[in-house]
Order: structure tokens, then C-alpha cells, then sequence
């Protein structure tokens, strides 16, 4: 059994985490940077981008209750959306926290030199290499930390607010809105990152003591908490405005030396180094769960998960995070890929609102201790508002974001997905739906057919045999529904030929057709009408000729040579109004089983029906085979079966359920070996090779169904369908 963390985090060491990794950079690097987008209007797009955040906030706090787990952001996406969106989730979340981090420290050091002349960068990896040491030593140890260190920094905070409100002038605030919505939005997409510390306490939610109520608690808190400082602080540094403020690396300090005296200076300098030192800080903290909870999912190398004895800490993905931090520090321009991971943890954001909706619709275990008020709205907000600020942020950060989702991608392909055989609640939601939507179909189509009329079409070419058939095939459906049985041979004639001319012709093959026709007639217990029509087109007059008389279902021998790609290939207009089945058998007048097959989501309604009414007419049983493949989850397998068992209340005959494990077309065709008889579809399922179909590998008679276009997905639904199956 894997050692597990301890809880000893409670809620003055939650809020101290949340809030120390908010103050930081957000406020002491970034506010100066921001009044070139916004102007100041700024003050608004801090307010806004705390407003952006609660939904996330309130999303991670139910899920954090649910799945009190050490990883935060990852458990939650990997759990809902799936193994890969997880992995995406989790390596891009572990770098943007690691690139806040790094961004803290260097961004720390110049409060430093206000006071001292040091070297930025060789200070900033002296501070990282400190904290990495003191998150080795214990969670508990750097909660304690947090508060001293938080508690210092508010109450500096507090002072500059106050000493520094009364020389805030009106007039600075002259032409707040001159930026305009983009520049507004601009800036709430940079700034958005200065937030994304509320929710690191769901990344150490396995060490935080009764996390029902303490979770919760602390990010709401926190949240409404930092906002109202920032909102106070950003407003002061608008309405102060000294000289060269905007643009500078020390916005804070560079107004307190405007507005206090020169201890008061010191102290905010000593608060900004504080909370830059407590960002990385918490930072780190939480980041380093990311590789640790992947790990335990067989996301990533075991020894991320290793838990030291002595410190009771996971010691190799702590030290893999720091050594990260230090490198950015030391060669990377963090300034810039700061925009980057703002626009990934938006992202994020977006994923985890999505998340909880999936939990929530699923039918799978979820009980939290806490729920999200607002539900399912304010999730929505979440998402089109992330969705926005992410259109508003410009090319390199949106880039920067593909780059780090095909990279997380890429590793899933390359190392997690063999090892893992587990699916997102929010997939197995999405199937289950579209099964009981397709059982609901099936039963409407069940209930709703009525007088259907079947029209068989065949040719010159047609032998009584295959005419038997096909009028077995069609008499099946039609007393199955109370409806009728038309036979028509469509005979081609050169197109040089004139029609009038050709129809006034009695030749020696439409006499066949009649004498051959009354005797199958003869045999069957429905309605049955007969016909001839000369075309130069028997495709198009076949279509036509169903779509003047209201034929709801057309039945066709693929065999035959002149209907040809233009009615069972898709031509221009075929099954606009009908549904087609092709048939590829000789004899099918003494079946035991008829098999549906597929291995792309539920049976097609009509599909059902035909398969039902011919098992019916031979008193044959209906057997259901699904193809997955072999890497799929146990869920699925589980998912297949509650289908199935609904689509047999539905059915009038006995019916065999199959799950079969497999790819391609050999896994269905071996799935169908001793059928008598195969009900397939026109969109994968096939189990012919011919370009028309004959029949499959092992000489099981096939009925290959194409429901009308009426009757099929659109684009969207399809593409879904096969996302998901």
C-alpha cells in the first residue's frame, strides 16, 4: 500500500497559502505592465479577473471535497475529462506554476535592490535553492512559513494603503475608459494568473485536515480577500501616478517612495520581497503534486511518487520542480512566457468548469461535501469568460498554449496510454446519453411505423433467387408494419433511345419479369403491386420513382448491374427521403440468428426494426455485437451491456448480447463468423470488401442499411459520436 500524507494543514495554513500565492507578482510586478493595455481602467480588470476566477474557485472547492486528493487541478480533469486531457492538464499546469514561481523571484530581487546593490539572478537562485530545501523538509513546516510570512506582508499592505490613499488625485482617473473593451479584456487575460493561487489549495487537499469544510472556506475567503487588496492597491497606483511609473519593474515601491516616509519604504519593500519569496513558495508547494499525483496514476515515472520516510514528503518531484524553477530562473526570459502561463491556466480554468458539470451528469460516484451554489450557470460564465479573455490575449500566448497541449499530448501517447486503461466521467457521460438518445429513437421507431411502404427494386439482371430474397426481406417489414410491397423493374434503355418510344416495347424480359413476379407473389401474405419503368438512369428513376410515391423504406441487390454507385454509394439526392437496404444473400428464408454488428456507438433505429422484423419472420434469435477495442476501460464494456439490455425490452424476439474486443474489419468479421445472417451499416461497419458489397469473409448474408439523411447525426453529432467511440 503506497505511503500516504499526512493532514496536518488547517485553515489558517490554507488561507496563508491561497493568499500568499496570490499577492506576489500580480500585484508587485505586474499592475505597471498592465496600465499600458487598460489605462486606468486596470483597477476594473483586476476586479474582473477575480469575478473570472470564482467559478473555478467554486468548481475546484466541490471537487476538492469529492477527491480530497494530493495533484488539485489534474485529479479533477483526469478523473472527468479522461487520461489525456489529465496529462495535458497536469504537465501544463506544472509549468505554469513553475513559470509564476521563477517570475516571483526574479521579480522579487529588484525590491531588493531598492534597498541593496545585488545581482538579480544569482539572489533569485539562492532564494529558489532555500525554499526547495524547505519543502523537502515538510508540508507542515511550509504552512507555518506561509502564515508568518502572509500575516507580515498584509499587515505592510494595510500601511501603504493607508498612508499612501491620501495623495491619490481625481484627475488620474480622467479618461478611464479611453482603452476601450479590448484593452480591458487585454488586461484582465494578463493579470489573470495573479488569481491563480486560490485554487493550489485543492493541489494539497490530501494534506489538509477536515478538507469538507476547510477547503471551501479558504478559497472563497481568500478570494473575496486578495481581490478587495488588489482592487485597493491598483486604484493607489493609479491615482498616485509618479513619474516613470508605468512600465516599472517596482510599481510599489516606486509609489511608497512618492507618498511615505522612508520607513514606511522599507516595510513595503520588505512586504514585497516577503509575498514574491511566499509566491514561489506556495508555488512550489503545489506544483510539485502535479508530477507526484500523475505518478500514482501511472501518468508519469514512479519515482515521482516516492514519499520520503524521514520527512514524510515527495521528495523526487519536489526536487524535479525546483531544479525546473531553477532553470527558468537562470535562462529563461520569464517576463514573457509569464503571458503564457496566464493563457494556459485560463485554460485550465475553462477544463475545470467543464469538469464538474461532467461529475455532476455522470453516473458514476460523486459525493461531495461541499457544492457549487449556481449550478450549472455559473460554470457557463466560467467557461465563455475564460473562452473571451483567451481571444483577447494575442497571438503568443494562444501559441505558447497549443504548444504545451500538443507536448502534454504527445507524452500521454508516448508513455501513459499503455500503461492506464481508464476513461474521463466526462466521456462516459457522453456515450450513455447518446445510447439513451438512440434507445429513445429506436423506441419511437418501433412505435411510429405504420403502413410502411417497401419498395423492391430490381433489373433485367435480377434471378428469381435474389428476387425471393428481396421480397422475403421486404414482406418482413411490411407485415411487420401493416404496409405494402411494391415490385419494380427498372430497365435501362441507351440514352439515344427516346422513352415514349421505349415504353410502348413489350420485350421478352418484362414478360419474364411478370410470370417470375406471380409466382414469388404467390407466396407472400402482404399487399404486393408490380411494375416496370424504362429509363436511360435506373439510379435516378429508382430515386425518383420512391420519392413520388412516398416509399419509406427502398430494397435493392448491390449485385445487380444496373443500379450502380449513384443509389447505394450516395449519389445526388438517394436517401433524401427513404431508407435503403441492400441485400447480399441467396436464401435467407431459415435463419437461427440474426446479428447486428458495429464498433462506432448505437445501432442506427432502423437497423434495429429491420433486424427485429426478419428475426421475427424466421423465428430466429436477435443477437447485439459491439466491436471495442482492446485498451478499452472496464466503464465501457459496462455502459455496452446497459444498452443492449434496453434496446431487448424494446425488441419482439429473444436477444444475445456480445461485447467483442478487436480492431478493424477483422474483429467484425470474426465477431460475425457463424451468424446466419448480418445487419451492418453504410459507415464503417461494413463487413464486405467489394466496392458494392457481396458478402463478408466467411459467407454470412449481409444487410447493409443507410438510413435516410433525415435520420442521421449532423456534423457535429457525428463527429461527437467518434470522439467519444
Amino acid at each position: 500500500m503506497p505511503k500516504e500524507l499526512d493532514r496536518d494543514l488547517g485553515l489558517p495554513s490554507v488561507l496563508a497559502i491561497s493568499i500568499g500565492a496570490m499577492v506576489g507578482s500580480g500585484i508587485f510586478i505586474l499592475p505597471a505592465l498592465a496600465l499600458k493595455m487598460a489605462g486606468p481602467a486596470v483597477i476594473l480588470a483586476y476586479l474582473l479577473a477575480g469575478v473570472l476566477v470564482l467559478p473555478a474557485a467554486l468548481s475546484k472547492a466541490e471537487m476538492a471535497t469529492a477527491m480530497p486528493e494530493a495533484g488539485g487541478t489534474y485529479i479533477y480533469i483526469e478523473r472527468g475529462m479522461g487520461p489525456m486531457l489529465g496529462t495535458i492538464a497536469g504537465i501544463g499546469t506544472w509549468f505554469a506554476l513553475s513559470f509564476k514561481g521563477a517570475l516571483a523571484l526574479v521579480g522579487g530581487v529588484p525590491y531588493l535592490v531598492v534597498l541593496f546593490d545585488l545581482p538579480i539572478k544569482p539572489v533569485a537562485l539562492g532564494l529558489a535553492a532555500l525554499l526547495i530545501v524547505v519543502n523537502l523538509l515538510g508540508a507542515k513546516q511550509t504552512g507555518r512559513l506561509q502564515v508568518a510570512i502572509v500575516a507580515a506582508m498584509l499587515v505592510a499592505m494595510v500601511w501603504f494603503v493607508a498612508g499612501s490613499v491620501g495623495s491619490v488625485e481625481r484627475v488620474a482617473f480622467d479618461g478611464f475608459f479611453a482603452s476601450g473593451g479590448g484593452g480591458i479584456l487585454a488586461a484582465t487575460g494578463f493579470v489573470f494568473v495573479s488569481y491563480a493561487g486560490v485554487t493550489k489549495i485543492a493541489s494539497v487537499a490530501e494534506e489538509v485536515e477536515d478538507p469538507g469544510r476547510v477547503i471551501p472556506k479558504g478559497m472563497v475567503y481568500s478570494l473575496g480577500f486578495t481581490t478587495l487588496l488588489y482592487v485597493l492597491i491598483v486604484a493607489v497606483i493609479v491615482g498616485v501616478t509618479p513619474d516613470g511609473i508605468v512600465g516599472s519593474n517596482t510599481p510599489v515601491a516606486d509609489v511608497a517612495a512618492a507618498t511615505m516616509p522612508t520607513a514606511g519604504v522599507v516595510v513595503v519593500v520588505a512586504a514585497a520581497i516577503l509575498a514574491l519569496i511566499s509566491t514561489a513558495n506556495a508555488g512550489l508547494l503545489s506544483s510539485s503534486r502535479y508530477p507526484f499525483a500523475m505518478s500514482r496514476d501511472r501518468l508519469a515515472p514512479p519515482s515521482l511518487s516516492t514519499i520520503s520516510e524521514r520527512f514524510n514528503t515527495p521528495t523526487t518531484a519536489i526536487t524535479l520542480t525546483g531544479g525546473v524553477m531553477l532553470a527558468l530562473i537562470a535562462f529563461v526570459p520569464i517576463m514573457e512566457i509569464a503571458k503564457l502561463a496566464s493563457a494556459f491556466q485560463i485554460l485550465v480554468f475553462v477544463l475545470v468548469n467543464v469538469a464538474v458539470v461532467a461529475f455532476r451528469t455522470s453516473d458514476v460516484e460523486y459525493e461531495p461535501s461541499y457544492r457549487s451554489p449556481l449550478y450549472p450557470w455559473i460554470q457557463a460564465f466560467g467557461v465563455v469568460g475564460g473562452l473571451v479573455l483567451l481571444t483577447q490575449m494575442g497571438t503568443l500566448p494562444l501559441v505558447g498554449a497549443v504548444v504545451i497541449t500538443l507536448g502534454g499530448a504527445a507524452w500521454y501517447y508516448a508513455y501513459g496510454r499503455r500503461r492506464v486503461q481508464r476513461q474521463g466521467v466526462a466521456a462516459d457521460a457522453v456515450r450513455r446519453r447518446i445510447d439513451r438518445k438512440a434507445v429513445a429513437e429506436t423506441g419511437s421507431e418501433f412505435r411510429d411505423a405504420g403502413d410502411t411502404g417497401v419498395l423492391v427494386a430490381v433489373t433485367e439482371e435480377t434471378s428469381e433467387a435474389r428476387e425471393r430474397t428481396l421480397l422475403h426481406v421486404a414482406a418482413s417489414l411490411a407485415r411487420r408494419d401493416d404496409g405494402s410491397v411494391t415490385v419494380v423493374q427498372f430497365d435501362r434503355v441507351p440514352d439515344q433511345t427516346p422513352l415514349d418510344y421505349a415504353e410502348g416495347v413489350v420485350s421478352d424480359a418484362d414478360r419474364a419479369f411478370e410470370a417470375q413476379t406471380d409466382r414469388l407473389v404467390a407466396d407472400v401474405d402482404v399487399p404486393v403491386e408490380y411494375g416496370e419503368v424504362v429509363s436511360h438512369d435506373p439510379d435516378r428513376a429508382t430515386i425518383n420513382f420512391a420519392r413520388d410515391h412516398d416509399f419509406d423504406l427502398v430494397v435493392a441487390d448491390p449485385a445487380t448491374g444496373d443500379l450502380g454507385p449513384g443509389l447505394f454509394d450516395g449519389g445526388p439526392g438517394t436517401r433524401a427521403e427513404f431508407d435503403l437496404l441492400t441485400v447480399a444473400a441467396e436464401d435467407i428464408d431459415d435463419l437461427d440468428t440474426v446479428t447486428l454488428v458495429t464498433d462506432r456507438g448505437p445501432f442506427d433505429p432502423t437497423k434495429v426494426r429491420v433486424a427485429d422484423a426478419l428475426a421475427a419472420t424466421s423465428g430466429a434469435t436477435l443477437e447485439l455485437v459491439h466491436v471495442i477495442g482492446e485498451d478499452e476501460p472496464p466503464e465501457r464494456r459496462t455502459a455496452i451491456d446497459d444498452y443492449h439490455r434496453s434496446l431487448a425490452d424494446l425488441c419482439t424476439v429473444p436477444v444475445d448480447s456480445r461485447v467483442v474486443t478487436g480492431r478493424g474489419g477483422d474483429a467484425l468479421a470474426d465477431a460475425t463468423a457463424e451468424s446466419d445472417l448480418v445487419i451492418a451499416a453504410s459507415d464503417g461497419d461494413v463487413l464486405v470488401r467489394s466496392e458494392r458489397g457481396d458478402r463478408s469473409r466467411d459467407g454470412a448474408s449481409v444487410i447493409t442499411v443507410r438510413p435516410r439523411t433525415s435520420r442521421r447525426s449532423g456534423l457535429v453529432g457525428r463527429l461527437l459520436e467518434r470522439a467519444v467511440f
